[in-house]
């Protein structure tokens, strides 16, 4: 069997593979189940070797791991003991893991210098400059993720909650979030002592679909988050001296743009490709020839 090369990408929800030729054309794909390498190790591994499998399958392949070398973008990958546990069963003939965020820079910017922004439920930063890669924030819910969609709908609550004790105006925006919960304060509080960051995401929609329609309570956040997220554009542009890509990711990278800053909107780039194609990428380059990768 000649040179293969392949790129996981891997979630809490989800594992993709994609499979390359020594030529750095990806020939095959293959998806499987969650790949948490904290939670739970053992069928993240299981999953990573599911969806490489898939990948050959996928390619008109026999699959055969242990003939390929691969870079692994997984998520936890700055906890040691969880990465030696896997990085030792791992099925590949070589294996790199690295963060699900270098990999996701790799797909959107390609080897020059710049930068991106993941936006989801959490965020982080992560930019190239002069080679050296850097992370800014991105550090949990608990004390960063300022602009995130967890922190978004964590605001949406407490703005229902200043609304109902007639601390601010009660809005239309306001009224939607007390009427999920009963209109009932009590409930919101209940429900946000034991919430985790994808339990306040899920406000996060109607911030945005308040805000169009003129709200002012939900431009309020909107105004709050983006903000946040022009303060830290703005370390990210200190770093990368404003050269290079600029690109926002994840879920919330679509809507965000028009609420931030003109210097950082004016810059922002669609990015090159995506995370997993990232990861192969840095498979061939690392193991490889460095042969420019081809979806």
């Amino acid at each position: 069997m000649g040179d293969y090369f392949i790129g996981i990408d891997g979630g809490g929800t989800s594992c993709r593979a994609a499979l390359a030729n020594g030529a750095g054309e990806i020939i095959g794909r293959g998806k499987s189940g969650a790949s948490n390498i904290l939670t739970d190790p053992d069928t993240a591994l299981n999953h990573i070797t599911e969806a490489a499998r898939f990948a050959f399958e996928n390619a008109g392949l026999v699959p055969d791991l242990a003939s390929v070398a691969a870079t692994l973008g997984l998520a936890g990958n700055n906890v040691g003991d969880a990465v030696s546990y896997v990085q030792g069963r791992l099925p590949f003939k070589k294996a790199d893991i690295v963060s699900d965020g270098v990999i996701a820079l790799q797909g959107a910017i390609g080897d020059d210098d710049g930068a991106i922004g993941i936006v989801g439920t959490g965020t982080v930063y992560i930019t190239r400059h002069e080679g050296v890669l850097r992370s800014v924030a991105g550090w949990g819910f608990q004390v960063s993720d300022l602009g995130s969609g967890a922190r978004l709908g964590q605001l949406a609550l407490q703005e229902s909650l200043l609304a109902y004790d007639r601390i601010h105006p009660m809005t239309e925006f306001s009224k939607a979030i007390l009427a999920e919960f009963g209109d009932n304060p009590e409930n919101i509080v209940d429900f946000a002592r034991l919430a985790k960051p994808g339990d306040f995401g899920r406000h996060t929609p109607k911030v945005f679909e308040f805000a169009g329609r003129g709200d002012e309570a939900a431009i309020r956040i909107l105004e709050t988050g983006a903000s946040d997220i022009d303060q830290a554009l703005d370390a990210v542009n200190a770093i990368t001296k404003g050269r290079g890509r600029l690109c926002l990711l994840g879920g919330l990278a679509p809507l965000y743009p028009q609420y931030l800053a003109e210097r950082h909107r004016s810059r922002l780039s669609e990015p090159l490709a995506d995370a997993l194609t990232g990861a192969v990428a840095l498979a061939v380059k690392t193991h490889g020839h460095a042969a420019e990768v081809r979806v």
